[in-house]
């Protein structure tokens, strides 16, 4: 049975495709059979897993519009070892035309069950906005990871999302919970940002994972050469970062 869990964050900017992609990376490196769907239009998980977004017949759009099955969807990391639902600009029109959808909510997960024995792990690269794609993550999901800076914004969003994932809770995934909150682009010379990480261990205690992603230009740059930052350079504190991540993520996945 597959583990799905979304990254969600409703601020944007906050390294929630970067985690997507290197964590995918990371635990394909540790043996487990993964699958990143991209839901974000800009389709930013798409281009850093080594697939051009332009040259798509298919993507994730016409998956939850019924046009297209996962297997006709479904592409191979030429980088990354993972395989991917790919995501383009037509993935922006499907929020109009799923409204009118039988089980708008629910279109992923109903054609992701039937793939359940395929995956150890599904990894669902949100939109930075409680849309109806970010729904459809939500309902399909057994936990949602949250990528955050260790900023007085930050903690501000944070309320506004739990609130959020309790609501889908409570009215449309009763399996949903919140699986930990992983610090990134972190910078220890800075004294606010190690006031907040204390605060969000004193707040949240083991839902914070250990695992802390430094700020770091390696990760930045693997993009632009389309492959995720754990391949592009092992040896970079955040790909390193990344990989102790994808370890802790296979030991809580055990609990469940």
């Amino acid at each position: 049975m597959a583990r799905i869990f979304c990254v969600a964050n409703q601020k944007g900017g906050v390294g929630k495709t970067t985690t997507c992609v290197n964590l995918a990376a990371a635990l394909a490196q540790a043996g487990q059979r993964t699958l990143l769907v991209d839901l974000d239009p800009q389709g930013n998980a798409t281009m850093g897993s080594g697939i051009d977004k332009r040259a798509l017949k298919s993507s994730i759009y016409h998956l939850l519009v019924g046009l297209a099955d996962l297997d006709a969807v479904r592409v191979a990391s030429p980088s990354g070892g993972y395989d991917v639902l790919p995501a383009n600009r037509d993935l922006a029109g499907a929020e109009v035309e799923l409204v009118n959808l039988d089980q708008r909510e629910r279109r992923l997960r109903n054609t992701l069950q039937a793939f359940d024995a395929d995956y150890d792990f599904v990894l669902i690269d949100c939109p930075p906005s409680l849309s109806l794609l970010t729904l459809n993550g939500l309902c399909c999901a057994h936990g949602v990871i949250i990528p955050m800076q260790c900023e007085y914004y930050a903690l501000e969003g944070l309320s506004d999302l739990v609130n959020s994932i309790k609501k889908v809770h409570a009215n449309l995934n009763r399996d949903l919970k919140i699986i930990g909150l992983l610090r990134v682009m972190f910078d220890p010379r800075m004294t606010l940002q190690q006031q907040v990480s204390a605060q969000l261990e004193g707040h949240f205690g083991d839902k914070v994972f250990r695992a802390i992603v430094p700020r770091n230009v390696r990760l930045a740059e693997a993009p632009s050469h389309g492959m995720p930052g754990v391949v592009f350079d092992k040896a970079a504190k955040g790909a390193q970062a990344y990989m102790a991540f994808a370890h802790e993520m296979i030991e809580r996945a055990k609990t469940f």
